[in-house]
């Protein structure tokens, strides 16, 4: 098989590789191999699969990460931390205390740069299956969309909404595929919440701390997993 450039020229000058090296090459659907590099000229590279290898395992939840979009870099750290810790998918929504719109996002480049970046956390977290980084909607048209069989809302400490903690969830049954919804900065409004509530979203709280909203996914993701016997 042909690699494709970018991943010829990072083999090339940034490994150093050379015909005879042996790599792992994945798919991207859960499918990993072992390979040898069998020629390298210019951009042209070229492998030979030798076996199959077994990747570890995806968790047993297939989880999205429905995200508010954050400021600056910090949505890049969640995109990288939530991939590593083996979400299904991310999807940016848009919030009423989100500093972008979906039109600027989609005129950008972010959409296309968080996509490397989860392409970048697969590879060096070992994991063959990539998750999909979806195109942002408004926070109404996601809840509009078809639901996954479990939804949750992370709400902070304080909020006046009636909230369960997290750790409720123990002992219920284990769902297929679920979605946590992670909010901006300035956390939800209270439209928000009443509209997440009549779509049948569960609002739940991490604890009494309230939490910068980058640490938020990683927190929830890995509290998720370790009550799912997901880890």
């Amino acid at each position: 098989m042909v690699l494709p450039r970018e991943e010829a020229e990072h083999l090339t000058r940034v490994l150093r590789l050379t015909s005879g090296d042996t790599v792992a090459v994945f798919d991207g659907r859960g499918n990993e191999f072992l390979a040898r590099v069998a020629a390298t000229e210019r951009r042209n590279v070229r492998v030979q699969i030798l076996s199959r290898i077994d990747p570890p395992a995806e968790p047993a939840v297939s989880l999205t990460l429905v995200q508010a979009v954050l400021k600056g870099e910090k949505m890049d750290e969640v995109v990288r931390d939530a991939v590593m810790l083996g979400v299904a998918a991310i999807h940016p929504i848009v919030t009423a205390r989100t500093e972008v719109t979906v039109a600027a996002l989609t005129r950008g480049a972010r959409l296309d740069r968080w996509r490397r970046i989860a392409l970048a956390s697969v590879k060096q977290s070992r994991r063959a299956t990539l998750p999909e980084v979806r195109s942002p909607l408004r926070f109404e048209d996601f809840l509009e969309e078809p639901a996954t069989s479990f939804r949750l809302m992370l709400v902070e400490p304080g909020s006046s909404a009636a909230v369960e903690s997290i750790g409720s969830l123990r002992g219920e049954p284990t769902p297929p595929d679920a979605a946590v919804l992670v909010g901006p900065e300035g956390g939800w409004t209270e439209e928000e919440l009443t509209a997440a509530r009549e779509h049948r979203v569960r609002l739940v709280t991490l604890g009494h701390r309230t939490l910068r909203a980058d640490a938020v996914p990683v927190a929830a993701i890995s509290v998720l997993q370790f009550l799912w016997n997901d880890l």
